[in-house]
Order: C-alpha cells, then sequence, then structure tokens
C-alpha cells in the first residue's frame, strides 16, 4: 500500500482504565511519556505486528480512535485532500524529533491525520 496506517492513537476520558482494558484484551504493555502542562501522559505501544500507537486523554475532544496515514510530502496531501473536500481541523505541525502531522475531516465526517516521519 502506496500510504499506509502508520500509526494509531486513542483519546479517552480515562487514561488508566483504557490502558487496562487493551492490555487485557491485546497483551499490549505501555511506556508513559510525560508531556507536561495540559498535555499529561501520552502512553505508548507497540504490538508485535502492525502500527503502534497512543493513547492520551484531552479534555473536548471526543472518544475515538484516530488512525494516521503516512505520506510523502505532508504540504502537497494536506492541500490535496482539501482540493477533494476535506476540513482541515490542524494544519502540519511538528512533533520534534520523529515528523509532522495535520489532522483532518474526510468529506464522509471521518477523522484521520497524516503523518510524515522526520528523514535524517
Amino acid at each position: 500500500m502506496a500510504q499506509p496506517f502508520v500509526h494509531m492513537e486513542l483519546n479517552t476520558p480515562d487514561l488508566g482504565k483504557a490502558k487496562d482494558f487493551y492490555g487485557q484484551l491485546c497483551g499490549w504493555s505501555f511506556n508513559d511519556i510525560d508531556m507536561g502542562g495540559p498535555a499529561g501522559v501520552y502512553s505508548v505501544f507497540k504490538p508485535s505486528d502492525g502500527p503502534g500507537g497512543g493513547i492520551y486523554s484531552m479534555q473536548g475532544a471526543p472518544t475515538a480512535w484516530l488512525p494516521y496515514i503516512g505520506v510523502e510530502n505532508l504540504k502537497e496531501s494536506t492541500d490535496k485532500a482539501i482540493a477533494l473536500g476535506a476540513k482541515v481541523i490542524m494544519r502540519e505541525q511538528e512533533v520534534p524529533g520523529h515528523g509532522s502531522f495535520s489532522m483532518i475531516v474526510d468529506p464522509t465526517g471521518a477523522s484521520v491525520a497524516l503523518w510524515q516521519a522526520k528523514t535524517a
């Protein structure tokens, strides 16, 4: 697949409960990263196969999974999504040391993020 899913995130109002559920259901273990301030804790998981992801709590955002699609050029892909009828929730944002992402809502109302990994 040219643009595979590369990361999954779950926003939840109860981080502990979600980690317990997915840990038991899927056998995932978590590495907690303190993001500081209102961002709080980001709990990273990586299954033995397929994309990994993170679980976090952000007040005001819906409880939902958000898939990330890998792209080669984030700005071009975000602009293309707009031209195809997507609404942009967040334009290109850097995750220092890792890459950049945009968040969009497709023309059917589904949320998805576009991810461009940092190159050396």
